[in-house]
């Protein structure tokens, strides 16, 4: 830290419990009084430098015999008048980033102007402050802190603007262009860019400060003076992204409950920094929160939406406004495409919520993005699902849908979780943002396994958000099996499995059918060794088609083995109860068509078959003539 040296005397003062003398062989003609400590000096070094002094004193002369000067409203209190002693008699004295401030205010009050004396503590202090304070870093930092004990003064004199609008200019600009120091580590440099200790090279080297550099350094500021900082930035055109981070950085320093989801060593050094400090009150971290959430950035993106879920999570424990709350919630919504799903995963904080987690918080959230989407011009429910999965349009969309899915499944344990908010969440998706449906279908697995005592009604009515076309191979596979699903939607994942298998069949015959087409044989002559490696390959390719196709085959046949035998299980229900038109309101009547699709896919297999196999007699008696030729 710089410092300027004032005065050539020895220290002549020493302090005895409450009071300070004066020991320069004199008898102490003047008692002043600042605050609960005593001041015994001598009238003419006062009288020669202060124009307040210099009044004050010749009041009490006239009136007393005994001179005692109270001054109970001196910037700084016992600890500057101290100071302004030590100048008035001479002695030396150091100014610094940390005393200048309050000498400076303390000699603006006491009247200590160039008028009374030259180079009088005023323009000392002046030349000090400009000159070297406003210069660096870290003492219009260190000078900008001391400005809280003396503010109202401070203000009058413009100090607390002069030192924003420094480091305004300074946090612009690249340190390295000019070798401030930083985070309370001075450093010189020599021309080749290596460390100097007492002049000498050390060798080491300068680290590249990266755009964050600053915060740190402003965070160990008042947040009212911290706040005029930033808004002095944000006139400067400082980067958004900047702005934002430095309030994060500030706000996880003093707000205790944005790191209780951080790992255990990140928190032990977190806590570490905090006892250096004030810990602040419930209500005081409210008031910054909330605070903090105006100074904001309001563009989409810029600040970390991990942040702002940490954020709204404390704004709830400590019962923030209901406007900084849906503010928060309205931002997070901008930028929902970007939240991870352990963010999303908040407490219930009130007492009158049963639920585990905050479902109504996250479909509040969600509205926010979707209405956000369709102002945008978001996805239309009319696009093909191969569009839908390409466009990179639609790809925050389909991120939310997969989100919001993982975050159903979280919840779905929560036996308190009544089935309209579960049901609602799940439904304010668009069906067009979700790809495959197999996330949802875990989601209502697990809510309804956790939740058997749901009555048929209730499990149709969940079912019906699903869309049984858009499972994967997978999820049919399991669906056909499960238990606790439906018997309608049973047979609608079992009817629309045919359906893709039947695709699958008649993708395979397509291929082979282009395969045998594109042969290009030359009539009455042999092939040349090229083209015969190429038949051969056809051929091992055909066999592969063949073998897939015997497996598919033995798939049709075991759904068929199924079909029937649900056909059986329907039937009997149906002589049990009121025959087979009672049983048909439930579906039934779709797997009656699955199986008649079925014993007809099979017989497009068989005949597709026999067709492969005459095709494969035909291109092998043309090789045999080909080869009888040749010979």
């Amino acid at each position: 830290m710089a410092c300027m040296k004032l005065g050539s005397k020895a220290d002549a003062f020493q302090r005895r419990g409450q009071a300070w003398f004066c020991t320069t062989g004199l008898p102490s003609d003047v008692t002043v009084e600042v605050e609960e400590m005593s001041f015994h000096l001598h009238k003419f070094p006062l009288i020669s430098k202060s124009g307040i002094l210099e009044k004050l004193i010749a009041e009490k002369t006239d009136d007393q015999e005994e001179c005692i000067i109270k001054l109970h409203d001196v910037p700084g209190g016992p600890k500057a008048f101290e100071l302004v002693a030590r100048f008035c008699y001479g002695v030396k004295l150091e100014l610094t980033a940390s005393n200048v401030v309050c000498l400076r205010c303390a000699a603006e009050h006491l009247e200590m102007t160039e008028e009374i004396a030259e180079d009088n503590l005023i323009s000392q202090t002046e030349v000090f402050f400009n000159q070297v304070v406003l210069r660096s870093w870290r003492d219009s930092i260190k000078a900008l802190q001391t400005c809280d004990d003396v503010l109202s003064y401070a203000e009058d004199i413009h100090i607390v603007k002069r030192c924003i609008e420094s480091l305004a200019v300074k946090a612009c600009t690249d340190p390295n262009l000019f070798g401030w120091p930083m985070m309370e580590h001075s450093s010189r440099q020599s021309p080749g860019g290596s460390l100097l200790w007492n002049g000498i090279s050390t060798g080491a080297r300068l680290i590249n400060s990266s755009s964050d550099w600053w915060y740190e350094d402003v965070s160990s500021l008042s947040f009212p003076l911290y706040k005029r900082l930033i808004s002095v930035m944000e006139s400067r055109n400082v980067r958004e992204e900047n702005i934002a981070g430095s309030l994060a950085h500030y706000a996880k320093k003093y707000l205790p409950g944005l790191g209780r989801r951080h790992s255990f060593s990140e928190n032990n050094g977190r806590l570490a920094s905090l006892a250096l400090t004030n810990v602040l009150s419930d209500e005081e971290q409210k008031n910054l929160l909330e605070e903090i959430d105006k100074l904001l950035p309001g563009q989409k993106g810029v600040t970390s939406t991990k942040f702002l879920l940490g954020l709204l999570r404390t704004a709830m424990i400590l019962k923030a406004n209901p406007s900084c709350i849906s503010n928060l919630e309205r931002r997070i919504g901008m930028q929902l495409d970007q939240a991870s799903l352990d963010d999303l995963l908040m407490p219930n904080f009130s007492y009158t919520m049963e639920t585990l987690y905050n479902v109504e918080c996250i479909q509040r959230i969600l509205e926010h993005f979707l209405a956000m989407d369709q102002a945008t011009g978001g996805a239309s429910p009319l696009i093909d699902d191969e569009q839908l999965i390409g466009s990179p349009s639609l790809t925050p969309l389909t991120t939310v849908s997969k989100l919001i899915d993982g975050f159903l499944a979280e919840v779905a344990p929560d036996v308190n979780l009544k089935l309209p908010k579960f049901e609602s969440l799940a439904a304010a998706v668009p069906e067009y943002a979700r790809p495959l449906d197999d996330g949802l279908y875990r989601a209502i697995d697990i809510y309804l396994k956790a939740h058997p005592w749901l009555t048929d009604s209730e499990r149709e009515q969940l079912c019906r958000l699903l869309d049984c076309q858009k499972l994967s191979l997978e999820a049919c596979t399991h669906a056909a099996q499960n238990e606790r699903l439906p018997l309608r939607v049973v047979v609608q994942v079992l009817f629309f499995e045919q359906l893709q298998l039947r695709t699958s069949i008649a993708g395979c015959f397509l291929v082979s059918e282009n395969l045998d087409g594109s042969m290009p044989l030359r009539s009455g002559a042999l092939p040349a060794s090229g083209d015969a490696g190429g038949w051969a390959t056809t051929v091992r390719e055909n066999q592969v088609l063949k073998v897939g196709m015997d497996s598919m085959r033995l798939r049709v046949s075991e759904l068929e083995k199924e079909c029937s035998n649900m056909r059986q299980e329907i039937e009997k229900l149906g002589r049990g109860k009121s025959g087979w038109s009672s049983v048909s309101k439930f579906g039934f009547k779709i797997k009656s068509q699955m199986c008649s699709a079925q014993e007809s896919s099979v017989n497009d297999q068989k005949s597709v078959t026999g067709k492969l196999g005459k095709q494969q007699q035909l291109k092998l008696t043309k090789h045999r003539k080909q080869l009888s030729i040749e010979e």
